[in-house]
């Protein structure tokens, strides 16, 4: 349990930094009209945008390791912590502040995650059925039609519209990595539930570095951080098998609720991407 819960945490401070370059790299290209893969190729001529990836991938790693050994919801909501990170970084690199009910947003995350930990019980199902493999990969397909049209439409909600589709993909990836039975080389190479991690991380970075473009980070990053911890930790529960403590549900709930409520709080504090930022 501890390894698990270092492993989520160290994942956010990284996924935090992370954010905060890739917002940066993504308004230094122009703004797609569509869900354009060719805006992947502009972001990567962009070092900012390059140093992103390597740390998402080492993000990557650790979260990894905070699936195989905590329960979804757990491991899920640990990485809601890297919004505190962004946060912190926006203040030490932009002199931005954070209001009082900021801070709170701050203690609810930290909150959430203690509840949730005390609530925690032994993780569930490692790997799963073909009909599941199939049902995620149908799941991939309906959130790719979707954000195609959306990305296409020319409303004010579209960035949140985005932001949602790209928790929903990013959800997709933790399941992915709890459905593979091994880790080994071999069975990855062989896994489809690996071919399934690949397209929903692709998706969910490609959606939501479009929604950075189209509108304010908080608007894109709000409902992603619900769609990536709420739906996971459904899935773990419902159909993976992951456990709460014999009466601790409600504890386990109200852990969840604090988690996501207070990082999307901090995801409305939009002080570090905004600053149009100077070019090398």
């Amino acid at each position: 349990m501890l390894l698990g819960l270092g492993a989520a945490l160290a994942a956010a401070v990284v996924f935090g930094v992370a954010t905060v370059l890739q917002a940066i790299g993504a308004r230094r290209v122009p703004t797609a009209s569509g869900l354009d893969p060719r805006v992947l190729l502009r972001l990567l001529r962009e070092p900012v945008f390059v140093g992103a990836i390597l740390l998402n991938g080492v993000g990557f790693l650790l979260h990894l390791a905070a699936i195989r050994l905590l329960p979804l919801y757990l491991a899920q909501a640990g990485i809601s912590a890297s919004l505190v990170v962004t946060a912190v970084l926006a203040v030490r690199m932009f002199g931005d502040r954070l209001v009082p009910v900021e801070w709170a947003a701050v203690a609810a995350v930290w909150a959430g995650l203690a509840l949730l930990t005390t609530a925690s019980g032994p993780i569930g199902q490692v790997g799963a059925g073909t009909a599941f493999v199939v049902g995620l990969f149908v799941a991939l397909g309906v959130i790719t039609l979707v954000g195609l049209a959306t990305s296409r439409a020319q409303h004010q909600v579209v960035p949140a519209a985005l932001g949602l589709l790209a928790g929903l993909a990013f959800g997709a990836d933790s399941i992915a990595v709890r459905m593979v039975p091994d880790l080994s080389p071999l069975e990855l190479w062989h896994a489809a539930p690996t071919y399934a991690f690949l397209i929903s991380a692709t998706l969910g970075f490609l959606l939501y570095s479009i929604a950075l473009q189209r509108g304010a980070v908080a608007a894109a990053t709000a409902p992603m951080i619900v769609a990536q911890t709420v739906a996971p930790a459904a899935v773990g529960v419902l159909l993976l098998g992951d456990q709460v403590r014999s009466g601790y549900y409600p504890v386990a709930v109200a852990g969840l609720l604090l988690t996501t409520a207070g990082a999307t709080r901090l995801a409305r504090f939009e002080g570090a991407p905004r600053p149009d930022p100077v070019r090398d």
